[in-house]
């Protein structure tokens, strides 16, 4: 379309400037396509959780205090500690636990705090205040509270449906396999839960023993005996290097257990084979299990391998690589008898809820539209109900620009401001459909006719749209898990109205510029009413 000079069309608002700015402005299709592209893809990428996450800081300070009682641990390391903890800004409890030996002071910052800046401050207000602890005391161990990446968006449970290795052997392929996923991009913490240590356990027979003539301690201390601190450190030589001595494993089969020499009796040596039996298994003394349950009945003990992901990162993305990885190691698994079932997937479930509220905020513009076709037309519902992508492609790129996750308040943000979004639309389409159908528009240019229209709703509908921003500003000021919790509504809903106002001054008057024609019928009714 070739570009017409509209500068001697008098407008006094800022929306009429833009209609008449980009009502011939051949960069205006790219722009709405523009905005629509980025608006997807924005969609597509954005982190996907169910719920948003929340800033939680904190830390434990833990201070080994060898021979000291819990009532001298108190006055002399946790009050000072304390006093000297509440300098800093932002700490909104401190509690403390004072026992033999050790005194722990957990801390917890007000929700909302920067989280790495506050473990910052939490270490360096310990370091800076060292020289204040009796000399006795151990350095004190600071570690801060990692809630962002301590809750699992996975869970596997590993079984054997056959025993065809040992379990040694099997225990030893999950590790593996947990070391690949660990290297996955975005991965932050993997953890097994339900796994036992592999050991020789050995039986004594105590009748044996008795016959020997030897006690349970003395078969402890032959153990004992071989189990030495390798590699051991000599002194520097002469050319500045260092000598360490080092021996091989002296355990390294049943054999080798068997073979441990206990005592002498009557000038010959007593081996622990002659009054124990010892076996290559695990930890038979840690009695905790679980069991994966399935729906014919059948149950296995079962090894949980649990993965978190990092802060910020698509819950959906990273589920799906660990999947990725578990399926190619799928069959290898099957020939050594291990199986694996998923337990628990928060990337599906954050798919889902997104996905669904989507497929609800489609439904609701279909039904703005077919509500708008009887009030105002099939041309200027559809002129109406294109603003509607456009303002939400708007709010998700800045969301993801922001660092923002696509999450259930997310999506409710845009939900509770989707009536709020086509006023501006509705009022600028009304205003030109009044203008376009009265008696004298046959008179007028059809350019001019929707420039003014627009300018002349500017005012009040900007007035409008800022009265409603600022019903929306005081959330941003609620505090606490609440205000974490709602903080998206804060933050897009006032961006989706201002989006709003643009896109209706922008492509309003654009659009209806092709779609809508002036009834020269209606122009002649209202001649002959004034004529009678």
């Amino acid at each position: 379309m070739k570009e017409k000079d509209l500068s001697n069309i008098k407008v006094t608002d800022s929306a009429g400037k833009l209609a008449r700015g980009f009502l011939y402005n051949p960069l205006t299709a790219v722009l709405a396509i523009f905005l629509l592209a980025i608006g997807y893809i924005s969609l597509e990428v954005m982190p996907r959780e169910e719920d948003p996450q929340i800033s939680i800081s904190g830390g434990s300070i833990i201070i080994p205090a060898p021979g000291l009682k819990p009532k001298e641990i108190e006055q002399i390391i946790v009050e000072p500690l304390e006093t000297k903890l509440r300098e800093i800004k932002g700490i909104e409890h401190i509690y403390s636990m004072s026992m033999d030996n050790v005194a722990v002071v957990n801390v917890m910052y007000y929700i909302g705090q920067n989280r790495e800046i506050s473990n910052l401050k939490l270490y360096d207000k310990v370091m800076q205040n060292m020289d204040k602890l009796p000399k006795n005391i151990m350095q004190p161990l600071v570690k801060p509270l990692d809630i962002d990446i301590d809750i699992p968006i996975l869970g596997i449970a590993f079984y054997q449906k056959n025993k065809s290795i040992s379990y040694p052997k099997y225990l030893e392929t999950i590790e593996n396999l947990k070391k690949e996923i660990s290297a996955i991009n975005s991965v932050s913490k993997t953890e097994l839960k339900g796994a036992h240590k592999a050991q020789y356990n050995v039986e004594v027979d105590l009748a044996k023993l008795k016959g020997y003539h030897l006690s349970l301690g003395q078969i402890v201390q032959g153990i004992k005996s071989i189990a030495v601190r390798v590699p051991s450190v000599s002194a520097p030589t002469k050319d500045n290097k260092l000598v360490i001595f080092g021996i091989k494993n002296a355990i390294d089969s049943i054999k080798d257990v068997e073979n441990i020499m206990v005592a002498q009796y009557m000038g010959s040596p007593i081996y622990l084979r002659d009054v124990a039996k010892i076996t290559d298994s695990i930890d038979i003394q840690n009695k905790q299990s679980a069991k994966v349950f399935f729906k014919d009945g059948s149950s296995y003990e079962q090894i949980t391998l649990s993965v978190s992901k990092l802060a910020g990162t698509n819950a959906v993305f990273v589920a799906d690589d660990v999947k990725e990885l578990l399926e190619a190691n799928k069959e290898s698994l099957n020939k050594l008898g291990i199986s694996y079932t998923i337990t628990r997937n928060y990337g599906v479930r954050a798919n889902d809820a997104v996905n669904e509220l989507v497929h609800h905020l489609v439904i609701t513009i279909v039904i703005i539209a077919v509500m708008l076709v009887f009030f105002l037309g099939w041309k200027e519902s559809l002129i109406v109900t294109f603003t509607v992508p456009a303002i939400l492609a708007i709010t998700l790129f800045l969301a993801y620009m922001g660092d923002q996750t696509i999450n259930r308040i997310t999506l409710f943000a845009f939900l509770l401001s989707l009536g709020l979004l086509v006023d501006a639309a509705i009022i600028v389409i009304e205003n030109i459909h009044r203008h376009m159908h009265a008696h004298d528009s046959q008179d007028r240019d059809i350019d001019e006719l929707l420039i003014n229209a627009t300018d002349e709703i500017g005012a009040p509908t900007n007035v409008a749209t800022l009265a409603i921003i600022l019903t929306m500003v005081p959330m941003a000021f609620v505090g606490g898990m609440m205000g974490e919790f709602m903080k998206p509504i804060p933050l897009n809903v006032p961006v989706a109205l201002l989006a709003s106002l643009f896109i209706a001054y922008i492509f309003t008057p654009y659009l209806g510029r092709k779609l809508l024609h002036r009834s020269q019928d209606d122009s002649h009714k209202h001649t002959e009413k004034e004529a009678n």
